[in-house]
């Protein structure tokens, strides 16, 4: 289904997610860039068709979001997917990106922000990922922040995730989505995730017990419509990783990336490779279980919004 939203951008909404929001079910909007830089092939794939039957066994639609040859798709098929895992062409899209695709015929693969933005367009609420950008180590001097963190403070979008990458200044990143004004939830603890690690030695400002409870403070900040929010999710004990060990490994990827003159964009797939050689595949698989874990809280939380709004009983898997 091909839709303007009132702005001149055509979005392109496939039918099951298009049939989800006539009716105001769940749907959560994933980011394809996990397919086009995230994680090597075959990895992306198969993490991205996990997500996608983790979200719908607990009864949502997942929307798995990019541009495309000059549209904004909202849900992909098949062979739209292997595209995106296949074809060098495709850029890195960050929400200042999506316009300049539309309007070229270009396409991108949606990062964080990127993919709020188009969310948002569309009206989906709710959004699962890995690991949010945020302040890069000596931004005091190279300015490296990602956009991700102002597109929370203006996108009303909910966005599960484990945190902070751990490649980040995680202390400066959360001080400044404190100043940026938007909340950040710790699902089922005090401490704040970084990416591979369940802690990263600071507290989470707002815990919260579980995905309904998550559901009803996100309610209210859509509402507001000021923010976005974040909603951090632990990855799996069994799947974490070792805090030293995550550090050594990211000491070691920052001086290579430094050496090879590596900066912006290309940064952070640069790290993430970088750890991923030098842990054996470890930082991979820690990458893949919690993608797909956020994916399934991200449907729950996803589901109780929806079943607050439409005044229905909760789903029996709650």
């Amino acid at each position: 289904m091909t839709r303007d939203d009132g702005t001149g951008l055509s979005l392109s909404v496939s039918q099951p997610v298009a049939d989800a929001l006539a009716v105001s079910a769940p749907v959560v909007a994933l980011e394809s860039t996990l397919v086009t830089h995230g994680l090597p092939c075959p990895l992306n794939l198969e993490t991205v068709r996990e997500m996608m039957g983790a979200i719908r066994r607990e009864g949502a639609a997942p929307a798995l979001i990019a541009v495309l040859d000059g549209r904004i798709r909202i849900g992909l098929d098949a062979p739209e997917l292997e595209r995106l895992a296949h074809d060098d062409g495709i850029v890195k899209a960050s929400a200042r990106d999506v316009p300049v695709l539309v309007a070229t015929g270009a396409s991108g693969a949606t990062t964080v922000a990127g993919t709020m933005f188009c969310a948002r367009l569309a009206g989906i609420e709710v959004f699962a990922t890995g690991g949010i950008g945020g302040v890069h180590r000596g931004a005091s001097s190279t300015f490296d922040v990602s956009a991700d963190l102002h597109e929370l403070a203006r996108t009303p979008v909910a966005v599960v995730c484990s945190g902070a990458k751990s490649i980040l200044d995680v202390p400066a990143t959360l001080e400044t989505l404190e100043s940026l004004g938007v909340p950040v939830l710790g699902l089922g603890t005090g401490r704040f995730p970084a990416f591979h690690v369940r802690d990263s030695g600071l507290t989470a400002p707002h815990p919260v017990r579980n995905a309904a409870e998550a559901a009803r403070v996100a309610a209210a900040v859509l509402a507001l419509g000021r923010t976005g929010l974040i909603i951090a999710n632990p990855v799996p004990a069994a799947d974490a990783m070792d805090r030293d060990t995550v550090e050594r490994l990211v000491g070691e990827a920052e001086r290579r990336a430094r050496a090879s003159n590596v900066t912006g964009k290309a940064l952070t797939p640069f790290l993430l490779e970088a750890l991923a050689e030098s842990s054996g595949g470890a930082t991979l698989r820690t990458n893949r279980a919690l993608l797909v874990d956020n994916a399934r809280v991200a449907a729950e939380v996803a589901r109780h919004i929806a079943a607050a709004r439409n005044h229905s009983e909760p789903d029996p898997r709650a």
